[in-house]
């Protein structure tokens, strides 16, 4: 359409020549439908005008959408309430499913006045008010982005595509089909309800395979699903890609796989599939092929059989069966389809039907089938959507005209007044409830709210039944609800639901481990670690357990560590305990002699006070294993190593005392030698033990000792913390140091002319002592545990026994053996020798 000079008139510049269905009316409404589902392929130059477009497959679903709108119009111009006196009429073209053919055929409508009552012209205006098309979102995309300038308003059936919400591109684009960011949603609920985590996809290669697929990996993503793969189908497509896309699918592991295209994008692919008998295959379909007709056979239901999948509510309309009954070519023989819709159905060719088939010409007496699925109006998806496209542009322009609800028959506005424009405005805000009780309105996007049913593909009475078995819709809080009755399914494996994950789940107490180069979907199984458990399959990662548990062999469970502490009930404690006590019996019992032979040279001669100290420390010594052992306290962490130091300063101080003694006796029978004598030893020992007392109440009243909780991979170690190592080692250190000046001053007066010199036992015990203790820094540092406490009790005891077994026994030995030997002249060394 071009202005002329004037710019007063429109002129018409050519035609396509493209067929259609017309009717005149003061309205006209356009639509677009794809009665073939497949555009002939044309050698197009710019060297001369291409030829007609011809188109082949026909198809009876859509013819029957054609069908659906006449029938609505007529209802509507029946109807005297909703626009009296005026008459609708429309015009009808085939998309053959192309985008260029649509574009043929919206130039068409915007250009064509055949049969259409003419306009002012000087306004250029379309002839035709509103659109109602298309069936695929490819060609809706095309004409949404024609229409879009003319103001035109355009209500699609069909096309679902997200991108087609967007009124910044396409203003006046509507439809009565939700849009497939529901569907996606849709889908993706599915797919999570029986647990898919790896499955293939198909996507058609158009807009509404993209688009759809895209929304509805995004939608699964976010669910932990892992796409295996992603086919590309189409209708046009050589045989070597559907091929190689059904290679695909027969090489792959996947039992789950999605298809987001429309009928006649599959179709190719689901042939090969029968051809080659691929089957095991739980398909997912989108609701542009789950109630398709052409793949619903029993041929088809081998390799398809169990299909689910969305699509869009149904519906029945009672009173378009008769209408649907009556369409012959014999009464219209000048309109088109007619002749291949009735070649189709009843299998021979009308006599006035020009075509290349070889069909028989029919006798004129045929009667078609009226059990085909054509003529089944209880179950209509999309043929409703047509309907209810048909019925908003009628109540949009109602409210138009009538806009005055007080008067209904005073018109706002004139037919001639009405303008696409004013209709775009109108069906934004058109809000309407229908004969079947469905409320039909337009979101701020010009999409219908979103409500599918889950569809299940049945093979009943030898025919495939689309079965609905739940619901997916939104609820009043805008949130989406599935409801699935999952009893009445019956999938591609029979009644058990079928799997599909690349990975089994992983058991428990075990975690899932990614693969490299693989998606998140196929893992490996790894044993949780030590200490961390899985007390539920398929988890991510293992859970630690808390401080004082420790996972048990099967890693499932945490279970309460084992508290090792020395105890009384311990062998290695009753047997350091059994010593302890026999050492102090021991002690005891040298004590008694000691006592009952104080009147004897030996036990005179051998400094009573400072052997009854010695033997009282020795005793005490003896007595403090016994707060090492059991679970420690706060008070036993203070009285085991305070205790243990001062009874060792004190025993060492003794055997100082007792050396120093030796000397000061053997100097004293020179001349000018000064004695030793008990205030002097009462100092040493006062004194030493003094300097270790200090040291433990600096200890005690800065960091004390304490009791702690020490944790390795299956034990809770009970035992003592020092508090401060350097107090600890300086009560080791002091006793070390008085343990070396004892040791070298026995060494020195070891070979003292006395005939019971005490420092070469002395010598001997200090010896043991220290060599005891330089070998326990090295066990103790090393000994995990309780036997940490072991080796320090056994530490002490062994040097309590060095020094009474090394000072005291060979005293008890005179004492009880060798009593000749306890007088005052063999301790002087004055017995003559024997003869020989």
């Amino acid at each position: 359409m071009a202005d002329t000079m004037s710019g007063l008139t429109c002129k018409l510049l050519g035609e396509f020549g493209m067929p259609s269905l017309a009717k005149d009316g003061d309205i006209v409404i356009g639509g677009i439908f794809p009665v073939f589902n497949k555009q002939n392929h044309v050698n197009a130059s710019f060297e001369k005008e291409p030829p007609v477009v011809t188109c082949k497959r026909f198809d009876s679903r859509a013819f029957r959408w054609t069908q659906v709108m006449i029938f609505a119009i007529k209802e509507i111009n029946n109807d005297d309430s909703l626009l009296p006196n005026i008459s609708l009429g429309y015009k009808i073209f085939d998309s053959c499913s192309s985008p260029t053919n649509t574009l043929r055929a919206a130039l068409s409508l915007l250009s064509d006045t055949d049969g259409i009552k003419s306009r002012p012209t000087a306004q250029c205006q379309p002839p035709i008010s509103a659109l109602i098309a298309d069936a695929g979102s490819s060609q809706s995309v095309a004409l949404a982005g024609t229409f879009g300038p003319f103001n035109l308003p355009m209500v699609s059936y069909f096309s679902t595509c997200a991108c087609l919400s967007d009124k910044s591109k396409y203003p006046t684009f509507f439809r009565t089909i939700p849009s497939d960011y529901h569907q996606a949603k849709a889908l993706a609920f599915l797919v999570k309800r029986f647990g898919w985590e790896w499955i293939g996809t198909l996507q058609s290669d158009n807009d509404y395979g993209r688009n759809g697929l895209s929304a509805f990996i995004a939608e699964v993503r976010t669910l932990g699903v892992c796409i295996a793969f992603t086919g590309t189908v189409g209708r046009t497509y050589p045989q070597s890609k559907i091929l190689k896309v059904v290679h695909m699918i027969k090489m792959s592991n996947v039992r789950v796989i999605l298809a987001f295209t429309p009928e006649g994008d599959l179709y190719p692919v689901m042939k090969e599939m029968v051809r080659q008998n691929i089957t095991g295959i739980q398909w997912i379909a989108s609701e542009a092929w789950i109630t398709a007709s052409q793949p619903s056979t029993p041929e088809y239901f081998k390799s398809f059989g169990g299909t689910i999948g969305v699509s869009v509510r149904k519906m029945a309309i009672p009173k378009l069966r008769n209408f649907l009954t009556n369409i012959s070519p014999y009464s219209n023989p000048g309109s088109v389809f007619f002749g291949t819709f009735w070649e189709t159905l009843v299998g021979c060719r009308p006599f006035h039907h020009l075509g290349t088939s070889s069909s028989a010409v029919c006798r004129g007496d045929e009667v078609p089938d009226l059990t085909s699925v054509f003529f089944n109006v209880t179950q209509l998806r999309v043929s409703y959507n047509v309907y209810k496209a048909v019925y908003a542009i009628a109540h949009a322009i109602h409210e138009l005209i009538f806009c005055n609800q007080s008067s209904p028959r005073e018109m706002c506005l004139t037919v001639l007044q009405i303008s696409p424009k004013l209709v775009t405005a109108q069906l934004r805000k058109v809000k309407f409830l229908n004969e079947f009780g469905e409320m039909v309105f337009f979101d701020s996007n010009g999409d219908f709210p979103p409500s599918y049913d889950i569809i299940n593909w049945q093979l009943k009475h030898g025919e495939v039944q689309h079965v609905t078995v739940g619901h997916f819709s939104t609820s009043a809080n805008a949130a989406y609800k599935l409801f699935i009755q999952e009893e009445n399914i019956i999938w591609s494996t029979g009644n058990v639901v079928p799997k599909a994950v690349c990975s089994e789940v992983c058991p428990v107490g075990t975690r899932r481990a990614p693969i490299k180069g693989r998606p998140s979907c196929c893992f490996d199984c790894l044993p949780c670690a030590d200490g961390t458990i899985t007390n539920h399959s398929g988890a991510l990662d293992c859970t630690p357990c808390p401080e004082e548990y420790w996972s048990n062999e099967e890693r499932s469970s945490c279970v309460l560590k084992y508290i090792e502490v020395l105890s009384f009930q311990d062998t290695l404690g009753i047997i350091l305990t059994a010593m302890s006590l026999f050492g102090a019996s021991l002690t005891l019992a040298t004590t008694v002699i000691f006592l009952v032979f104080r009147h004897t040279p030996l036990v005179r001669a051998n400094n009573a006070e400072l052997s009854a100290l010695l033997l009282l420390s020795l005793f005490l010594c003896f007595l403090c294993p016994l707060a090492f052992i059991a679970e420690p306290t706060a008070w036993s962490c203070m009285l085991r190593h305070t205790a243990f130091g001062v009874t060792f300063a004190l025993c060492i101080s003794c055997v100082l005392g007792k050396t120093l003694v030796v000397i000061t006796a053997f100097r004293a029978t020179l001349p000018g030698a000064t004695t030793f004598g008990p205030v002097q030893q009462r100092i040493i020992v006062y004194s030493c033990t003094g300097i270790q007392v200090l040291i433990c109440i600096l200890w005690l009243s800065i960091t004390p000792p304490y009791p702690q909780k020490r944790h390795n991979n299956i034990k809770i170690f009970v035992e003592c913390n020092t508090g401060s190592d350097t107090a600890f080692y300086a009560v080791l250190g002091y006793i070390g140091f008085l343990a070396g000046i004892c040791l070298v001053v026995a060494f020195l007066a070891r070979k003292l002319p006395d005939n019971f010199n005490e420092a070469k036992f002395i010598t001997f015990s200090m010896l043991v002592f220290c060599a005891v203790w330089i070998t326990f820094i090295p066990a103790y540092v090393s000994s995990p545990g309780k036997y940490t406490v072991a080796v320090e009790i056994f530490a002490i005891l062994s040097s309590a026994f060095g020094l009474l077994v090394c000072i005291f026994a060979p005293k008890c030995f005179i004492i009880i053996f060798q009593p000749e030997k306890n007088t005052k002249k063999h301790m002087m060394g004055k017995v003559p020798k024997s003869d020989h």
